[in-house]
């Protein structure tokens, strides 16, 4: 029988022992390594094994190159997030409001059918706002276009469908007044205080903004009868949330402009006195 000299035999066993496995089994996740490559990439790793231990040169340098992709890929899901979902929801209910105007007019805007029509433009206007918000925060595309298109988009909506209705007499002017003046004073108030925090959206708010929607649609349609006079106290509960809910996010205006003020004073005062010491 042929033999081995013991210190060579020692030596393979030695090197077999210390050559990692996991190397072999993570060669293949290389995208676009040829067998050779993978093999001298693995023959590297084993010789660097075999003369101590793993050096920070080769798992610093893989675990760097895995945080720069991971920001490349979010750069370009960033650049691109623009057309998510959520977004082209909103667009689509910015694309309705003309739509909606031209249903709501057509025919003199008494005509049933084209008033149908309208309704079914604004019903589904309603219902991507409802969508748009929940999608965009749960699967985290928020947008810079979302955050200035969506509010845009459901007051426009809204608005045109109120002014619509009181230019064809069948809502008084005052309610139309009453319901875009707060719509548009609370997000001009809701800039004024950014500053200092942001004003949450309460459960009333989202109660106002259900029964807005659900009394201009009733008006939308061309309804007689008890239908005709249901709408008319879904309409005045619509106005009373509009104006207390209104009322509630001033004074969140109000005390959320203090606690800034005052949280501003103490850390100038906190920092002078940290200087004078």
């Amino acid at each position: 029988m042929t033999g081995v000299p013991a210190s060579a035999a020692g030596g393979s066993a030695r090197a077999k022992a210390t050559a990692p496995a996991a190397d072999v089994s993570d060669a293949p996740d290389v995208p676009g390594a040829s067998g050779a490559g993978v093999s001298s990439a693995v023959t590297g790793r084993s010789s660097s094994s075999s003369s101590g231990p793993a050096t920070g040169s080769d798992t610093d340098g893989s675990a760097g190159k895995a945080p720069r992709g991971k920001k490349i890929a979010a750069a370009a899901v960033n650049q691109a997030s623009v057309w998510n979902i959520a977004n082209l929801l909103t667009m689509l209910r910015l694309i309705l409001v003309p739509g909606f105007v031209a249903l709501m007019l057509a025919d003199g805007g008494y005509d049933p059918a084209w008033r149908s029509l309208a309704w079914a433009a604004f019903a589904i206007a309603m219902i991507t706002d409802l969508f748009d918000g929940h999608l965009a925060r749960t699967y985290n595309l928020v947008t810079d276009f979302g955050k200035i298109a969506d509010p845009i988009a459901d007051k426009a909506i809204m608005g045109a469908a109120l002014i619509c209705l009181s230019y064809l007499g069948d809502l008084p002017w005052w309610v139309t007044i009453v319901i875009l003046g707060r719509e548009l004073g609370i997000t001009l108030l809701r800039f004024i205080v950014i500053r200092y925090g942001v004003i949450p959206a309460s459960r009333g708010g989202k109660l106002k903004t259900l029964t807005q929607g659900v009394a201009v649609g009733m008006y939308v349609l061309a309804l007689t009868g008890w239908l005709a006079t249901l709408r008319w106290w879904v309409m005045a509960a619509a106005v009373v949330l509009t104006v207390v809910t209104g009322l509630d996010y001033v004074r969140q205006a109000i005390v959320l402009r203090r606690q800034g003020i005052a949280a501003r004073r103490a850390a100038a005062q906190e920092t002078t006195e940290e200087n004078q010491a």
